[in-house]
């Protein structure tokens, strides 16, 4: 039997990639290799500020409290090192932006793990070490970055509107929510806007509280992905009576990327009145999507008036129907979803009954951004909620209670 020469077929093989490669257009492979030198080139730059700035920071804090017994010291300072700073380097070191590096890193003390001494700061603002080490780690990796330390896909432009958030809790939950979903600055600067940490937060425990500041937001169960309100301000529709639900959802869906960001991460948009027919009669489903994470269908209901048990048999026959007839093997059962202004939620626990928060769910929205004080108004609401539903519990108890 005849050897075969096994070296030119693996040079056959190994030259195989390289023909591959030849076949794209030179152009397309040296303009990949260019932009991919430019954002990295850009996320250096935006890292190098964010950490100059921090140090800027530091150094303002410190000479602070040098000479902190000094009156009016503080503004002071701030005003002259701004107009040096300006005639030198340009615009960008106003007193109100030194300001916003001296609060910067008093609340992001821990942002560079190893500050360099004073001389190597002079000498550059950017230490290589420390931040190569820092803000190359991802935040999904075990041990490596944590809120509050460098992270290369947040510019100073993010840490600026995360300054704004007063609470440390929130404002971790943010960074971590905009370095996972890739956030701009205008889309953090919408979510924060829109509360929606405090939206999420509504129905967490002490537990999932502190789960929500130190992970983002975990997708387990259908509940970890609604949220009520639903804030839909970016329609600029008028709150009127005489809204009707087909404008609510062209509005929508001319606006369908501004509400796949406020439902949220996992949904995709898959159609809109789609009909299904029963023995000849039509129906049709205002909107429907999939969820990537849930692995499930959502059907979303929309409504102008107040919800009545009627809208809640419509949205199981949805569900029903698209379990028995459009669920194929690996998704999960259908969630439904009613979108409504307002809503009485002793009618949703008598229609729905073990339903709820199984796979039907209300949510009311908004066509403003909320406030945190009609926020608290709506979590004691619920609150009064929970007890008037104890009560029936606690008379049965009484009742059914052995006399002494």
């Amino acid at each position: 039997m005849p050897k075969t020469d096994t070296r030119s077929s693996s040079s056959s093989r190994a030259a195989k990639p390289e023909a591959k490669k030849a076949a794209r257009p030179l152009f397309s492979r040296v303009r990949e290799i260019l932009d991919a030198a430019r954002a990295r080139v850009v996320r250096t730059v935006n890292t190098t500020q964010v950490a100059a700035n921090w140090l800027i920071g530091r150094e303002i804090v410190e000479e602070e409290q040098r000479g902190r017994r000094r009156a009016g010291y503080g503004a002071k300072l701030l005003a002259d090192l701004s107009t040096r700073l300006t005639a030198e380097f340009g615009r960008g070191y106003s007193a109100d932006n030194l300001e916003a590096f001296r609060q910067f890193y008093l609340d992001y003390p821990q942002l560079i793990s190893e500050t360099p001494s004073r001389k190597s700061a002079a000498a550059a603002a950017l230490p290589p070490q420390t931040i190569s080490e820092t803000a190359s780690r991802k935040s999904g990796d075990p041990g490596g970055w944590h809120p509050g330390t460098l992270h290369p896909s947040l510019s100073w432009s993010h840490y600026r509107q995360l300054l704004r958030a007063a609470r440390p809790e929130a404002r971790a939950f943010y960074e971590i929510e905009a370095i996972r979903s890739a956030w701009s600055v205008r889309e953090l600067q919408r979510q924060m806007a829109s509360l929606l940490y405090d939206r999420l937060a509504k129905s967490k425990d002490k537990k999932g509280l502190l789960r929500l500041a130190t992970h983002g937001q975990e997708v387990m169960q259908p509940l970890d992905v609604l949220k009520d309100p639903v804030v839909i301000e970016f329609l600029d529709l008028p709150e009127s009576p005489k809204l009707v639900e087909s404008r609510l959802e062209q509005a929508l869906i001319e606006n369908l990327q501004n509400f796949l960001l406020e439902l949220g991460k996992g949904f995709a948009f898959v159609s809109r009145q789609e009909r299904i027919t029963i023995d000849g009669d039509h129906f049709y489903i205002d909107l429907v999507f999939y969820h990537t994470v849930l692995k499930c269908y959502v059907l979303i209901d929309l409504k102008v008036g107040k919800l009545t048990h009627g809208d809640l048999g419509q949205i199981q026959f949805y569900v029903n129907y698209y379990d028995r007839e459009r669920r194929t093997e690996g998704d999960n059962p259908t969630l439904g979803v009613i979108l409504c202004p307002d809503k009485n939620d002793a009618v949703v626990k008598y229609t729905l009954g073990e339903q709820q928060e199984r796979n039907i769910f209300t949510s009311r929205y908004q066509l403003h951004l909320p406030t945190e004080k009609e926020l608290e108004r709506e979590l004691r609401r619920e609150l009064r909620q929970l007890s008037m539903d104890d009560v029936p519990l606690k008379a049965a108890a009484r009742k059914t209670r052995p006399r002494a």
